[in-house]
């Protein structure tokens, strides 16, 4: 499965990475790519807890970019 991850770097200097469709799945790491190692964790860990509780895996978020004139 994919999933799209939002990666954004905090005033601390500190990768955060955020997976929208799956709520509370949030993670960090000191460069992009631990971000996104530790998203993986995060995702895998995540799914598995909703398999633990027979929970459905919530649809994916569809987002479009915007492209807007300055």
């Amino acid at each position: 499965m994919k999933f799209r991850v939002l990666i954004e770097q905090d005033e601390d200097g500190v990768f955060v990475a955020e997976v929208p469709s799956l709520p509370g799945c949030v993670t960090q790491g000191t460069t992009r790519q631990e971000a996104i190692s530790n998203a993986e964790e995060a995702i895998a860990a995540y799914l598995e807890s909703l398999n633990d509780r027979d929970e459905p895996i919530p649809p994916a978020i569809n987002e479009e970019l915007v492209e807007v004139a300055v």
